[in-house]
C-alpha cells in the first residue's frame, strides 16, 4: 500500500470527509491499492443499513432519496446516499447530476452523496456499488439509499445491494403493469406511488395491491402499498416509518446476518473467478490465441461457438 494511500486511510477514520471522497473514488476506479482499502475498513463495516430505491425513469426516486434523508437526520441518523447514474455506451460518461437535485440536503455534514456510473450493469446497479456502501458503513454512516438508475425492464440487482427495497412508481404509463413484468414485485418490500395527485393515483395503488396478493409473505411481513407526492414532502414521514419496522423486523428475525453471509459468500465467489480468471488469461496468453481464433472465424475455417470451446481445450491442456 502506498504512503499517500495510508494517509488517506488516517484521515478517513478521523472524519475526514475529503479523505472519504477520494477513497470512495479509489475503490470505484479500482485504484491498485482498493482491494488493501477494503481489507483495512471492512472489520469496520456490518453496521449500517441500506435502504434501495428503484422503479422506471422519472418516478421521482431522487426527489425521495433527498426527502427521505432530510426526514433520517431529523433522527440524527448519519446518511449515506449512492445514486447511480446510466453510463453512456460512447464515452463511458454519466450524467452524475444527483448533488445539483439534492439541493435541500447536499450540504448537510450528516449527509453524503456519491453518484455512481453503471458501467452497463443491465441491472442499473454499479458492480462497485456494494464496496463503495462498504466504505461508507466504515465511516459511521447509519443508513445508506441506494437509488438505481431506473434504465430497463430488471432492476433485480438490488435487492443485492440493499437490505430492503423501495419501489417507486408513479399513475401514469401503467407503471403498476410495467412493475409486474420488470420482476419488481419480487424484490419489493414496500411500494409507493408517487405524484399521488394526479389522475390516477388510486387506480394505480389498487393495481399494485392486487398484484401483491399473490406474492408470498415472508416473516409476517406484507409489502404495504403507500401514496406520496415527493416535491411536497407528503407521505414522506410514513415511508420513514415503514421503513424502519421493516428494517428492525429483519434485524429480530436474524435476515440481515443471512443477507449478510451471502453477500460475503457471493463476494469471496466473485473474486475468486475474476483471479482465476486473469490468472489463466495471462498464462495461457489467451490474447495472442484470441487474435488467431479471430482470423479463423472470419476465414470461414470456424465459428465463435467452436474457437471458444478450442481456446477452453488449450487452457485445460496447457497447450498454446
Amino acid at each position: 500500500m502506498k504512503k499517500r494511500t495510508k494517509e488517506l486511510l488516517s484521515r478517513f477514520d478521523r472524519g475526514d470527509r475529503v479523505a472519504l471522497s477520494r477513497i470512495v473514488s479509489m475503490v470505484e476506479n479500482s485504484h491498485p491499492d482498493s482491494p488493501m482499502i477494503i481489507d483495512s475498513l471492512y472489520p469496520q463495516t456490518g453496521k449500517a443499513l441500506r435502504v434501495g430505491l428503484t422503479g422506471p425513469p422519472g418516478a421521482g426516486k431522487s426527489t425521495l432519496a433527498e426527502k427521505l434523508a432530510a426526514e433520517m437526520r431529523k433522527r440524527s441518523l448519519r446518511v449515506g446516499i449512492v445514486a447511480v447514474d446510466p453510463t453512456s455506451p460512447f464515452s463511458g460518461g454519466a450524467l452524475l447530476g444527483d448533488r445539483v437535485r439534492m439541493n435541500a440536503v447536499s450540504m448537510d455534514s450528516g449527509v453524503y452523496i456519491r453518484s455512481m456510473a453503471s458501467r452497463g450493469s443491465s441491472g442499473g446497479v454499479a458492480w462497485k456499488t456494494l464496496e463503495v456502501c462498504e466504505v461508507l458503513d466504515a465511516f459511521g454512516t447509519d443508513r445508506i439509499i441506494v437509488e438505481t438508475v431506473g434504465v430497463g425492464q430488471s432492476e433485480l440487482e438490488v435487492a443485492e445491494a440493499a437490505h430492503s427495497t423501495v419501489v417507486v412508481l408513479v399513475p401514469e404509463s401503467g407503471d403498476g403493469v410495467q412493475a409486474m413484468k420488470a420482476g419488481l414485485m419480487e424484490i419489493g418490500d414496500i411500494f409507493v406511488i408517487n405524484k399521488s395527485d394526479r389522475e390516477g393515483a388510486e387506480i394505480a395503488r389498487k393495481t399494485v395491491e392486487s398484484a401483491l396478493e399473490l406474492k408470498k409473505v415472508e416473516n409476517g411481513w406484507r409489502p404495504p402499498v403507500l401514496s406520496a407526492i415527493a416535491l411536497e414532502g407528503t407521505g414522506v414521514e410514513e415511508l420513514y416509518e415503514k421503513i424502519e419496522e421493516r428494517l428492525k423486523l429483519l434485524v429480530s428475525s436474524g435476515s440481515i446476518k443471512r443477507r449478510r453471509r451471502e453477500c460475503v459468500r457471493s463476494k469471496i465467489s466473485g473474486i475468486l473467478r475474476m483471479r482465476i480468471l486473469e490468472t489463466e488469461w495471462e498464462r495461457a496468453g489467451l490474447s495472442e490465441l484470441i487474435e488467431e481464433e479471430t482470423a479463423r472465424v472470419l476465414s470461414g475455417a470456424s465459428t465463435p461457438y467452436r474457437a471458444a470451446d478450442s481456446l477452453l481445450e488449450k487452457v485445460r491442456t496447457g497447450r498454446s
